[in-house]
């Protein structure tokens, strides 16, 4: 049975993927087990849109691989999209401007829905890119 309290040690999964489409639907369906293993049910719905807007991202934008990164610490989930590209993401546009456009919502729901996100470039055993992450907390 899942652990349901949050005060549980804390835990971290990452999820490598290829750049494909088919990406995005497997990383939400992986955060949702790894989330309903946790006991963490009622961040399941928020965090599955927050990890598909970065992972189209990261597959969408750029040319190389990349991997979903998920981590529960002291009461909060942040997730996070690795990819290699080093350039910063395009800010988000204001959530009123973009409600009817087909593309372009991605980083405006990131930032209407989490608690908190950023970005930050990596450059660190000779892996360069960057992490789009965002952060929900439990309460």
């Amino acid at each position: 049975m899942p652990e349901t309290s949050t005060t549980a040690d804390p835990w971290e999964y990452c999820l490598y993927i290829p750049n494909d489409p088919r990406a995005v639907t497997i990383s939400r369906r992986t955060l949702r087990l790894i989330l309903t293993m946790h006991g963490l049910i009622r961040l399941v719905d928020t965090a599955e849109l927050l990890a598909a807007e970065l992972v189209s991202n990261a597959v969408r934008h750029t040319k190389g691989p990349a991997a979903l990164r998920v981590r529960w610490s002291a009461g909060v989930l942040r997730i996070g999209a690795w990819d290699a590209d080093p350039a910063p993401p395009e800010p988000p546009v204001p959530l009123e401007r973009v409600v009817d456009l087909e593309e372009g919502r991605g980083l405006a729901l990131v930032k209407a829905y989490a608690d908190l996100w950023g970005w930050q470039p990596l450059a660190r055993e000779g892996n360069r890119g960057k992490v789009v992450w965002c952060e929900l907390a439990a309460a």
